[in-house]
């Protein structure tokens, strides 16, 4: 990524397809590139730009106005944002909320994240359904005017998702520790893999210490926790690449630690047990995806970020367990809107796992049991 203060306010959007849009300069002004995703949330802004699982993603808002409620010192999810660039068609003109600090647009370019404006992002979302998530560049100031020959250029040049290995560049370098809130009951070591903030604070608030290790945790850091239960977040890149990660898990199933896995957390435990991952499409990624939990039947509204999914066995009409090495596992939960696979249940082994986001911050709430779920299962192996 480059960063200039040019005054030119010209930006262009330019996708790996040789797809242009022309638009305004948002945020910082320079050059940035990254994979095309969408998201469908119309609030949550905030929480979307700091959340390390769109590390390496330049992020296109559906909503057509962003930046009402300003930016505040409550909502991050993280110390930074981490999308490499953000696409939005009408930012407000200024922010109007009482805990707002400052303007969306003063904090993209504080951060230096290139963004564009102006431009119709309903013809842009439209595209990548139809074409599939793809690479894309951004370029504002003195860069916009170079050739669409060479802008594309650049976009292809830069490295596709599939194949990249991510989590350990948005982990912690140090583990540290959340306390429980009130009196502790459990302790569980969470692999940071992309944790979002919220996340430790769901575990606090039901009597649970949490240590926070890095990605590059192996078992042995693990135990030295002596946890009650462990737990994997979520985070970027392809889940074929997290060999470490795999391995670390099939320890913890080994000693039957009760566990707990969100996002590429769910997509880890599926490799642990067996099963392939896939790329979509275009990915999940909102705050209104409806899911269905196959047990009672119940269907949630939830919050997404994912563009790989795990390939287990749904069934028909209801997904039958599948035997692993560790005993038997079923499809737990399964989006309704196109049969993917949402969550695993170990039957044999106390863990599961979901691929959507119970922790999220911006909302819904449906999911929120789940975490009592955890603590339930560190109760009963306790």
């Amino acid at each position: 990524m480059s960063v200039t203060t040019s005054a030119n306010d010209t930006a262009v959007l330019v996708l790996e397809d040789g797809r242009r849009f022309t638009g305004q300069a948002f945020g910082a002004r320079g050059t940035t590139v990254g994979e095309a995703v969408f998201n469908t949330g119309m609030t949550g802004y905030q929480e979307t730009l700091t959340d390390p699982s769109y590390h390496r993603q330049v992020v296109v808002m559906t909503a057509p106005h962003i930046g009402n409620t300003g930016w505040n010192d409550e909502d991050a999810e993280s110390q930074r944002i981490w999308v490499s660039g953000f696409v939005v068609r009408d930012p407000a003109l200024r922010p109007s909320n009482w805990r707002s600090r400052g303007s969306l647009d003063e904090q993209l370019a504080a951060q230096g994240v290139v963004g564009i404006s102006g431009i119709d992002t309903r013809a842009l979302t439209r595209h990548l359904r139809e074409r599939g998530a793809m690479r894309v560049g951004i370029f504002s100031g003195p860069d916009a005017a170079a050739t669409p020959a060479s802008l594309l250029q650049r976009v292809t040049e830069a490295p596709a998702m599939s194949g990249s290995q991510l989590a350990p560049e948005v982990s912690t370098k140090e583990a540290y520790v959340v306390a429980a809130q009130g009196e502790k009951r459990f302790t569980v070591a969470a692999l940071d893999l992309g944790i979002k903030a919220m996340t430790p604070q769901l575990l606090a608030r039901r009597g649970i210490e949490v240590h926070v290790l890095p990605a590059t945790a192996t078992f042995a850091d693990i135990a030295a926790v002596a946890p009650d239960g462990v737990f994997f977040s979520n985070g970027p890149g392809d889940p074929a690449t997290a060999d470490h990660e795999v391995g670390v898990l099939r320890a913890v199933l080994a000693a039957r630690l009760p566990f707990f896995g969100i996002c590429f957390g769910n997509q880890i435990l599926g490799r642990a047990l067996g099963f392939g991952t896939y790329k979509l499409r275009y990915g999940h990624r909102g705050i209104n995806q409806p899911v269905q939990d196959i047990a009672t039947g119940k269907v949630e509204v939830t919050a997404h970020n994912h563009g790989f999914a795990v390939d287990a066995p749904l069934g028909d009409p209801v997904p039958a367990p599948a035997d692993t090495a560790y005993g038997r596992v079923r499809v737990s939960h399964v989006c309704l809107n196109d049969d993917v696979v949402e969550g695993l249940e170990c039957l044999d082994l106390p863990a599961f796992s979901v691929q959507y986001h119970p922790e999220a911050a911006a909302g819904p709430h449906d999911a929120d049991y789940l975490f009592d779920r955890f603590a339930a299962l560190l109760e009963g192996v306790k």
